[in-house]
């Protein structure tokens, strides 16, 4: 995990860490040699880069499927804070880096550790640290909405650079398309049993003449029951995970 992290965070500051290799002073203290207007530059950039980690996050990696799906869950469920966000966010992001941990591990020999032990520049690592997300997007992305951002980009006579290296400007909005519509999808059967459970219960109130009573209120012990019954999470987690290529 502590690997996990300071891969990210390398991934965000390449040209603070080169920066801080090639001085001797703390990267947040004024250069001795240097103007301040370069330091608030840098240092500008840097924060900025570092505020937008949780968008990156989620732009290039399988967060977005996770969520989706623990949410639909919940709501299907009938259950407005069982689990908690905190406990669906968390399971999220511990089960994204379960499915990117060869990701991660590829990007951090591949460009942190020759950056940091000086055997490759900012810019080489920069490009190395990227090309396993790259990968990674390009393998669990669908032709139709690649196509659909490539066409959008020629209209407007942007760069959408070749069939092996599809511009990253191109690639990440297709694939967090892809993302959206492949949790909706396995939202939508995870909610299908949920639903038949909810009719048949309010046929039977209905029939019995118990007009007043919610039918969710009735339900929800059943779907509970049915879930556990089935070791729902269980089928889940492993449906998720086993869906990224």
């Amino acid at each position: 995990m502590i690997r996990l992290i300071s891969l990210l965070i390398a991934f965000l500051a390449i040209p603070g860490l080169a920066l801080a290799q090639q001085s001797p002073t703390d990267l947040l203290n004024l250069p001795i040699d240097g103007s301040a207007a370069a330091w608030i530059i840098r240092t500008f950039g840097l924060l900025t880069v570092l505020s937008i980690a949780p968008g990156i996050l989620v732009m290039v990696t399988s967060f977005p499927r996770f969520i989706i799906a623990f949410s639909i869950l919940r709501t299907g469920m009938g259950l407005a804070t069982a689990p908690s966000n905190l406990v669906l966010i968390s399971m999220s992001l511990f089960m994204t880096f379960y499915v990117m941990s060869p990701t991660f591990d590829r990007a951090w020999s591949e460009g942190v550790q020759p950056l940091l032990q000086n055997q490759i520049n900012e810019a080489e690592a920069v490009q190395r640290i990227a090309e396993p997300f790259r990968t990674f997007m390009s393998a669990n992305t669908r032709d139709k909405d690649l196509s659909l951002f490539v066409d959008i980009a020629r209209e407007r006579g942007q760069s959408v650079g070749t069939a092996d290296l599809i511009d990253y400007r191109v690639l990440v909005p297709a694939f967090m398309l892809s993302e959206i519509r492949r949790g909706f999808e396995i939202g939508f059967l995870i909610v299908l049993p949920f639903l038949v459970i909810d009719m048949v219960v309010a046929a039977i109130t209905m029939a019995m003449g118990m007009m007043m009573l919610p039918p969710t209120s009735i339900s929800l012990p059943f779907k509970i029951l049915f879930f556990v019954l089935i070791d729902g999470w269980n089928l889940l987690v492993g449906s998720l995970v086993r869906s990224f290529n």
